[in-house]
This record gives structure tokens, C-alpha cells and sequence, in this order.
């Protein structure tokens, strides 16, 4: 399994950057794992492929340059895992 070459602060909801909460973008040959330590966030695509409904046992992944955003529904703790090679997910993402 891969190792992720950047990882973001853990946020909350006094914390979480309102930039994640509209629609931007990773970077072209970056992909995105958003892991959630407590709580519950939506993650709404662009695209439209189906939002997803985060928690501890099911992160979201994000594609390289795939639009989208994060809505947290009440209390959460996540933090974003950053790498330069398809991650391999436990729930087979």
C-alpha cells in the first residue's frame, strides 16, 4: 500500500478551511483521500458522480482533478491524505 506524501491537519468544525466546503479541485496527478477520524461529512462531486457519505469505516477518495466539496453534518474530526499513485482503500475504492 502506498504511503501518502502529504497529509492536512486534523480539522474539525471550528477548523475545517471554508475553501473545502466549496468546490475546488486537486491538482492533476494528485489523488485524494479524505479520512474521517469521528463524525460524519458528505462529499459532493461535480461531475455527478453520486455524493458519498463519509465516516471512520468508509473514506472518500478523490481523483486527480475532480472537482469537489465537503459538507460536515455536526460534529467530525478528518483529515485529508495527499498521494502521487492510485491509494488502495479498505472498502475497496
Amino acid at each position: 500500500m502506498s504511503e501518502p506524501y502529504r497529509s492536512t491537519p486534523v480539522f474539525d468544525a471550528s477548523s475545517l478551511p471554508a475553501a473545502l466546503q466549496r468546490k475546488h479541485r486537486t491538482k492533476p496527478g494528485v489523488w485524494g483521500v479524505i479520512r474521517i477520524l469521528e463524525g460524519t461529512v458528505d462529499l459532493t462531486f461535480a461531475d455527478g458522480t453520486p455524493d458519498k457519505r463519509l465516516t471512520p469505516d468508509n473514506p472518500g477518495l478523490i481523483l486527480p482533478d475532480q472537482a469537489h466539496w465537503v459538507t460536515p453534518q455536526g460534529d467530525f474530526r478528518m483529515r485529508i491524505d495527499f498521494y502521487d499513485a492510485p491509494p488502495v482503500l479498505p472498502n475497496g475504492d
